[in-house]
């Protein structure tokens, strides 16, 4: 089991961009398509922005056409929680980093095989580690 990377929220606010802080602690979204992972092709591992977790593995990117990266699976289960958000009147399954907490999007079960999930993650919560 990981050790969860608990800080304040200024120690945060220290550490990450106000873009960044705003999705990964206080649960925002991107725009869609203006994310720099969006439509990038790049080999690599997807790591979390806030604590460098691997998350998504290149390999397993996807072009949904939603405006967010999207992928089928995570690198492993146990690098990413899931939670149900009723937020904005919906009901929908959070995605966070399993080690910091930080909020990466959503999940849906629409999409590919070998899984059917689309994991929506904003841009802004990864750093691609390229292969």
């Amino acid at each position: 089991m990981k050790k969860k990377i608990e800080k304040t929220d200024q120690d945060w606010k220290g550490e990450l961009t106000p873009e960044q802080f705003h999705v990964c602690r206080e649960r925002g979204t991107e725009r869609p398509f203006t994310g720099e992972y969006v439509h990038s092709k790049e080999k690599g591992v997807y790591k979390c922005v806030a604590c460098s977790n691997e998350l998504f593995d290149s390999n397993a990117k996807f072009e949904s056409g939603t405006g967010w990266p999207s992928f089928y699976a995570p690198v492993s289960e146990e690098n990413v929680d899931t939670e149900t958000d009723r937020s904005h009147g919906m009901v929908r399954t959070e995605v966070k980093c399993s080690s910091c907490g930080a909020h990466l999007g959503h999940v849906f079960e629409d999409g590919p095989n070998p899984t059917g999930l689309r994991y929506c993650i904003n841009s802004v919560a990864l750093k691609l580690d390229p292969k």
